[in-house]
């Protein structure tokens, strides 16, 4: 089982950025598979739409650190580690600018990328990127499209409804493909997913959330079925799982070692990322988290 974190990237942590570097090389050095990124772009004061179903945002929320740069950081802090993103509101970011990001951050890593796209759900944060929101879905549709074109092409060109790239020279190239992983759980998400995506990204959040049946192994079977009804061959769509123990707990490492240990037992899932932005204060307490879990699960 690949196990992977999240950097030191919200909340007091994120007062501590100049100790990201070593926090990704300690990660690697304890044994971490991946190191992940999320994407906020605000903490609304009067969210029109809630965290999580609450209706106010975290406060680790009011600070935040850009997602590209800490990847940026984590590539060249480490050698082996993946790197990736859960998830970048794809909608908000220009295709050209984005695939330069990304190609960096591939190139940067030596081709350890694995960027995880969606499409965000705060209203404020679209009112903020300048992107009409009703339009998020045609715009991912057409952000991977462009990427395709901006990632295997030269010349590469693309022209959409929402976004444009004029024919250019791009001899820059990841250093594979990344692999596009999507995330989501709705309907349209999830034939987007079967359709469009190399992975899935469902998620869990332990204690309480954790039915793997009703989050993992019944929508995984529906989007590979889908899948195979669109002449794709199911068994190359992947699945990493988000753990999200949301809430501050003396128990987080047996709750967390626990869910990964029945990942591994009852699906066919092989790589989980935990998140542990709500469970410390500073980088030494992640770091003894992610050794703690590690640990608990080998």
């Amino acid at each position: 089982m690949k196990i992977g974190f999240t950097l030191p990237q919200v909340g007091k942590v994120a007062w501590q950025a100049p100790q990201v570097a070593r926090y990704a090389r300690e990660a690697e050095r304890l044994g971490a598979a991946s190191l992940w990124v999320i994407d906020r772009l605000l903490s609304p004061v009067d969210p029109e739409i809630g965290y999580n179903g609450a209706d106010t945002f975290p406060e680790e929320f009011s600070a935040i650190l850009d997602p590209f740069v800490l990847l940026g950081v984590a590539a060249t802090a480490t050698e082996r580690v993946e790197i990736g993103s859960n998830i970048l509101n794809t909608p908000w970011y220009p295709p050209a600018l984005l695939a330069r990001t990304l190609t960096t951050l591939d190139v940067l890593s030596g081709g350890r990328l694995v960027p995880g796209f969606g499409t965000g759900w705060s209203p404020e944060e679209y009112v903020a990127a300048g992107v009409p929101m009703k339009e998020r879905g045609a715009r991912l549709d057409e952000t991977l499209d462009a990427l395709e074109q901006l990632w295997t092409a030269d010349p590469a060109e693309f022209h959409g409804e929402h976004w444009q790239v004029p024919a250019t020279k791009s001899a820059l190239k990841p250093v594979r493909r990344p692999p596009v992983y999507l995330a989501g759980f709705a309907p349209a998400a999830m034939r987007r997913v079967a359709r469009r995506a190399d992975g899935w990204l469902p998620a869990v959040a332990p204690p309480g959330m954790t039915d793997l049946d009703a989050m993992v192994v019944t929508p995984l079977a529906a989007i590979r079925a889908m899948r195979a009804d669109l002449g794709r061959d199911p068994a190359t769509l992947d699945a990493i799982l988000r753990v999200y123990p949301t809430v501050r707990s003396t128990t987080v490492v047996a709750d967390v070692a626990d869910t990964i240990k029945r990942v591994q037992d009852d699906t066919d899932v092989r790589h989980v990322l935990v998140d542990l932005m709500y469970q410390a204060d500073d980088v030494d307490g992640l770091l003894e988290l992610v050794e703690s879990i590690l640990d608990a699960t080998r």
